[in-house]
């Protein structure tokens, strides 16, 4: 996995009298120009063993064959290290950018703090909330058409750490300065376009006024305006942005009314956020609303479809749990009297409940705890699942993963890197590397094989994912090597890891991470749940493997040894075979 702020290979500077030599002192991580707001960064590189290497007169740790990736504590603003090896030096720059907001000096908003910053829509009697950053002391409102909101000064809020930090324990929240940081809110009651809000600053006896970026629009209840999904798979987050987590895509043609805007997302009726980008708005359309009467179904070879017809494509939700599948239409309500669903390879029962006005559950009782995968599309107005059935697994030792399709995902490709070794060697290079030698070994035990590449290529995060969705494979498998974010401990942090989204992939990664770490003798780096685009398909249990780290000296000497490979390539094949066994 690429260093997740954005690991890159250094063009180093050489101050010696060998300058026009190849360079045997090298630092991969940081640039020479680099830029963090965390409070510490670790510096991944190499020298010959023979020797020190000094950062700032400091000697530091090497593995035995002279690879290094100590921390550094960094003060604000620039900080300077000297990195030598014998008459080798290496100037490098990092400058740590403070989290704390800049205040304005004299009588003036801080830069591009003034929100919403965006245009917005709201429905009537919404919170309307405004805030802007400005010297201590002053006087903050905003003019929005005839009234006026005072800003107050805030005080200390608690800040959070950015997801990453789960990946080095360091996920606890932060003081953050909050001097300077004024808000209030306001409620509008009838539908109206109020243009740009105007924000006053008054200090010291002056007053200067300043518009908004962002316009903002009171929504009429009765001509809100109707959505349609116009991409595969439309991606519904809690929030407008993609920093906001996924709920249950939205396939394709799904409609429902827009009750907010921010920027380009648009709030959906049922809760859920979307890009605009992924929409279409159907001029005169009313507020989708559909009943449900009969449900149907057909067996096909390999899944059983449930067919559920509906007067209009309304969203849905599902969730998976232990032996079940719960599917939620919104904008529905239930006149269900009649569902045929006979004798089924995969279910035991269908039940369905009205958990709330226009909110209809159903909930699929499996047969066996471990699901294999669905889809979700629309015929027209008709909503169908497809529940893929258990995969006949082979009888024989020899041939003990036969019928079985699996998918291997070397990770990165072509211009997208990955991460990097302390030699250079990059991560895109090794994946490929072991991925092969895992297919070789599961080709043996009878599987098929697809590869999502099988040379130096780029290829999309869409393009690896419709390759699951179209192969319906078994199992999914995305091979990667770690790297930290700057604040990471690279020195210590080792390890195997394994990445889960949906709850049907659970029970394989954790099965995989136990047998792994067991049968190697490896270190046991952890076992997540990570909204990743190879651990997100929902057409086959996917999961993400991450064999090592590149940031760490020692196990990169692992990593890129051969035998080492072939061993955890073998190890993954095995782990593979027991864990169909354990789930027949």
């Amino acid at each position: 996995m690429k260093n997740l702020l954005g690991l890159v290979i250094l063009g180093c500077i050489v101050t010696s009298s060998v300058a026009l030599a190849e360079p045997s002192l090298k630092v991969v991580f940081p640039e020479t120009s680099y830029q963090t707001s965390s409070q510490k960064i670790f510096f991944l590189g190499t020298a010959p063993p023979d020797g020190q290497v000094l950062i700032n007169s400091k000697p530091i740790t090497r593995s035995k064959a002279g690879h290094f990736s100590p921390s550094f504590p960094l003060q604000l603003g620039e900080n300077l290290f000297t990195v030598r090896h014998d008459n080798q030096e290496l100037q490098i720059k990092v400058t740590r950018l403070p989290t704390d907001p800049e205040l304005p000096q004299g009588l003036a908003f801080a830069k591009d703090s003034l929100a919403p910053a965006v245009d917005i829509a709201r429905l009537p009697g919404e919170l309307i909330c405004f805030s802007a950053i400005a010297p201590p002391n002053a006087s903050v409102s905003v003019k929005l058409a005839n009234q006026t909101i005072a800003l107050s000064a805030q005080p200390q809020q608690a800040q959070l750490p950015s997801n990453l930090a789960a990946l080095t324990g360091q996920n606890q929240p932060y003081a953050q300065s909050s001097v300077g940081n004024y808000k209030g809110c306001t409620t509008v009651a009838t539908a109206a376009d109020l243009g740009q809000p105007q924000f006053q600053l008054t200090l010291n006896g002056k007053t200067i006024t300043q518009p908004g970026t962002g316009k903002i629009q009171i929504l009429s209840r009765v001509e809100l305006p109707v959505s349609e999904v116009t991409v595969e798979s439309g991606a519904a987050r809690t929030g407008p942005s993609t920093d906001y987590s996924r709920l249950t895509p939205l396939p394709k043609g799904t409609r429902a009314t827009v009750t907010g805007r921010q920027g380009e997302w648009l709030r959906l009726d049922y809760g859920a956020w979307i890009n605009s980008k992924e929409t279409r708005i159907l001029p005169g359309a009313v507020p989708p609303q559909t009943i449900i009467r009969s449900v149907g179904y057909r067996q096909l070879p390999g899944a059983t479809e449930i067919v559920f017809p509906l007067q209009v494509p309304v969203p849905v939700s599902v969730q998976q749990s232990e032996g079940a599948l719960a599917l939620t239409l919104y904008n529905t309500t239930a006149q269900t009297d009649i569902i045929r669903l006979d004798d089924d390879p995969l279910i035991s029962r269908l039940d369905w409940q009205q958990e709330a006005p226009e909110q209809v559950k159903y909930t699929f009782n499996l047969k066996k705890a471990q699901q294999w995968g669905y889809k979700l599309r629309y015929d027209g107005t008709t909503l169908v699942l497809a529940l893929r059935h258990p995969p006949k697994i082979g009888n024989t030792r020899r041939k003990s993963l036969a019928n079985l399709k699996i998918v291997l995902d070397p990770g990165h490709g072509g211009k997208e890197s990955g991460a990097s070794g302390p030699t250079g060697y990059l991560e895109k290079d090794v994946n490929l590397v072991v991925s092969k030698l895992l297919r070789d070994e599961l080709v043996k035990r009878g599987a098929t094989v697809v590869m999502t590449r099988e040379d130096d290529r780029e290829l999309s995060l869409v393009e690896r994912q419709a390759i699951i969705s179209q192969e319906e494979p078994a199992i999914a498998l995305s091979i990667h090597h770690n790297s930290l974010p700057d604040d990471g401990d690279a020195e210590k942090t080792k390890g195997f890891g394994t990445f889960w989204y949906q709850p049907q992939a659970h029970n394989l990664a954790i099965f995989l991470q136990n047998y792994v770490v067991k049968n190697l003798g490896r270190p046991y780096y952890g076992v997540f749940w990570n909204n990743l685009a190879l651990t997100r398909p929902a057409a086959a249990p996917s999961v993400l493997l991450e064999l090592g780290f590149m940031s760490n000296p020692d196990e990169f000497e692992q990593v890129v040894n051969p035998e080492e490979q072939k061993k955890t390539a073998n190890a993954i094949a095995q782990g593979i075979t027991e864990w169909f066994r354990s789930v027949r």
